[in-house]
């Protein structure tokens, strides 16, 4: 098969879209199968990389990261599509780029893959804190039905999870397919853990070797609720001492970084590129701690379990999807008190118990070459299908209700 994935959040300096992307490459190739990615760029311009091709087109930055670019021209997509001339062509994103595929009338067969919640990114991380998460989603038909009218333009829906599958079809998203994401086991294990990073890392934080070791991995966004867990590490800490070291940039980092100023114990490591150091780096802490509710999959999380890394996470989202008792702590998502509570919790437990429930649910988490056989089984099913004519999408119209 040919596979074209216009995917908006691809950036070549991005966190889990761009580590999910290449390994789709890889496999693809693995495979046999032919992979183009469509991504917003600076020009427009083609990129040959291992495992296939990366097609820029031009488009404005994003105003929150200017990491990222945001589609604005359908006739410019429709243009590459039509060049391409794909068997499938995934949209990967419920924003421009999603409606742009939804309403491209060409012969290929199309799945929406549902990376991303914008109900529970945008309106539930500003209102949920004030008006609960139930409510919020109410406010939100407009937004739902925005996407149910996109995804009536494809030929499957994608989610990661039969809990993600029950949330878009309680609000009337339909032929949602569950594809069980996974992690790259190969590099996230317990036998990178470190105890000279342990104690550098430590060190970092002004703390001796003594003290519990925390690790957060997060794009400082605000559907990330960075600040609940620095909240949260602040007031555990006034119990025993820990130190917290964040790895991620973002739109809030300004702000982050004078937070983290007014918090000792905490050490923000910015972005590291090397899949290598930040394996090592999670495998040597004690605890992962999370903040965010609004993921689709909860990649981070799972590399932390694969590292034999207890976990904190909150009670809602991807994160909470792959949480056990044996080796996770949840808290209210948002609630910086509960977080504060979860992480003390978790610090109490005995270290062997939780690493060696951590090692049970590892068994458990799929691989990422385990995901795309199951995605290219997919859509080779979907190619099977006799072709059916789908009438032109209309313009998106999401808004909040107020």
């Amino acid at each position: 098969m040919k596979i074209v994935d216009v995917s908006e959040s691809y950036s070549e300096h991005g966190g889990g879209v761009r580590t999910y992307v290449h390994h789709k490459l890889a496999a693809a190739a693995r495979a046999g199968h032919e992979m183009v990615i469509v991504a917003p760029g600076h020009e427009d311009r083609v990129d040959v990389v291992e495992g296939g091709r990366i097609v820029w087109v031009k488009a404005p930055r994003s105003p929150f990261d200017d990491r990222y670019g945001v589609f604005t021209s359908a006739k410019a997509i429709h243009e590459v599509l039509d060049r391409e001339d794909a068997d499938v062509v995934e949209g990967s994103s419920p924003l421009y780029g999603g409606w742009a595929v939804s309403r491209w009338q060409g012969r290929a067969k199309k799945a929406f893959v549902f990376h991303t919640d914008l109900v529970a990114v945008w309106p539930q991380t500003f209102l949920a804190p004030r008006f609960g998460f139930a409510r919020v989603d109410r406010w939100a038909r407009p937004i739902w039905s925005g996407l149910r009218k996109m995804a009536a333009g494809y030929d499957a829906t994608v989610v990661s999870g039969s809990w993600l599958s029950h949330r878009i079809e309680e609000h009337g998203v339909t032929g949602a397919r569950v594809v069980p994401f996974g992690i790259d086991k190969r590099g996230f294990s317990p036998v990178h853990r470190s105890e000279e990073m342990r104690a550098r890392m430590l060190a970092d934080c002004g703390l001796p070797p003594d003290a519990d070791l925390l690790i957060g991995v997060s794009r400082l966004d605000p559907e990330k609720r960075v600040p609940t867990m620095l909240e949260g590490f602040e007031r555990a800490s006034r119990r025993r001492p820990m130190g917290l070291v964040l790895f991620g940039r973002g739109s809030m980092e300004r702000s982050i970084k004078r937070r983290i100023e007014r918090t000792p114990g905490v050490c923000l490591a910015g972005y590291v590129g090397s899949r290598e150091q930040m394996a090592t780096a999670m495998a040597s802490a004690d605890g992962f701690v999370h903040g965010s509710a609004a993921e689709t999959y909860g990649l981070v999380v799972a590399e932390a379990v694969c590292s034999g890394v207890p976990v904190v996470v909150p009670d809602r989202g991807g994160a909470a999807a792959l949480a056990g008792p044996g080796y996770a702590e949840t808290y209210a998502a948002g609630d910086a008190e509960a977080c504060s509570h979860a992480i003390l919790r978790l610090l109490a437990r005995d270290r062997g118990q939780l690493r060696s429930a951590c090692a049970v649910a590892a068994r458990r988490i799929g691989t990422m070459d385990e995901h795309f056989d199951r995605l290219f089984d997919l859509y080779a099913e979907l190619c099977d299908r006799p072709v059916v004519l789908r009438p032109e999408q209309s313009s998106p119209r999401l808004r909040v209700a107020s």
